[in-house]
């Protein structure tokens, strides 16, 4: 299974960014598991993101594909609405999952959630988050979470959802309650420490932020002293300026020495368990 959250941060203007992250593991039967399993998605042309949880064969062929036909400038119209490129969204996922023989792959057994967030590309100030679920019981239904007042959680899914709401009550009385980067120390913290075999390996993360004409970014993590990205450890590689780098205090880092920025903002995490 997975943690996957998505969060909102808010500030005087109103919603300022749109994150998402998700452990690495994929779990099969104990103790079997591989700790390097994409479960988050950029698009590099649109302000938008997805993400996914529950059953992994489906989602991370279907995601991949709606990526890049969106990319391509073959899913979406230039001034589609944020409800409109998630509408698009489903109706092609519904098209691959007509030919999916779930029979034979699992889905009878698993769920199926996925989520999309996004920013309006003429409105800026205008943000989206949206998720759709299938089961056996229930077949694909799903909900759209209102913009919040201040920053907070929209949505924590997966088997490790449960330990991360429990954290998070720790974090909403905190120090650093009401911001964006307590959920991501939430998250971080909880990952760490949690008991459930199903999650694990390194933080994933992606975001979308109100700049106008700015399309979603893929962020390298920093994870317990190396360079991570989309759960894939990359020290062996080159080029680390290339790309956006977070730690676990959601501070912004440099790709190179790995430490934080010297310009960057310190964000501590006080309620963080050693």
């Amino acid at each position: 299974m997975t943690l996957l959250v998505c969060w909102v941060g808010i500030d005087t203007h109103g919603p300022s960014s749109l994150y998402m992250a998700a452990d690495s593991r994929i779990s099969w039967k104990a103790p079997a598991h591989f700790d390097y399993g994409r479960k988050v998605f950029a698009f590099t042309k649109w302000p938008d993101v997805l993400g996914y949880c529950g059953d992994v064969l489906f989602p991370s062929i279907a995601l991949n594909q709606i990526v890049d036909l969106a990319d391509a400038g073959l899913l979406f119209a230039s001034d589609f609405s944020p409800k409109q490129k998630f509408q698009a969204i489903v109706d092609k996922l519904n098209d691959l999952f007509r030919e999916y023989p779930a029979l034979h792959a699992g889905l009878e057994e698993n769920s199926l959630s996925v989520v999309h967030g996004s920013r309006d590309t003429t409105n800026n100030k205008n943000f989206f988050s949206h998720t759709i679920k299938w089961s056996k019981k229930q077949g694909w239904h799903g909900e759209e979470c209102p913009m919040p007042a201040a920053s907070g959680v929209l949505f924590a899914l997966g088997s490790g959802a449960a330990d991360f709401e429990e954290n998070y009550s720790r974090y909403e009385s905190g120090p650093t309650k009401g911001t964006s980067r307590a959920v991501f120390h939430c998250f971080c913290d909880t990952l760490a420490k949690s008991t459930e075999p199903t999650i694990g390996g390194a933080p994933q993360l992606v975001g979308i932020i109100r700049k106008p004409h700015t399309s979603a970014t893929t962020f390298g993590v920093i994870h317990k002293g190396r360079r991570t990205f989309l759960g894939a450890h990359v020290d062996n590689l080159r080029h680390f300026a290339t790309v956006e780098w977070r730690n676990a205090n959601f501070e912004l880092c440099c790709g190179t020495t790995m430490q934080k920025r010297p310009t960057a903002q310190a964000q501590p995490d006080a309620l963080r368990r050693l």
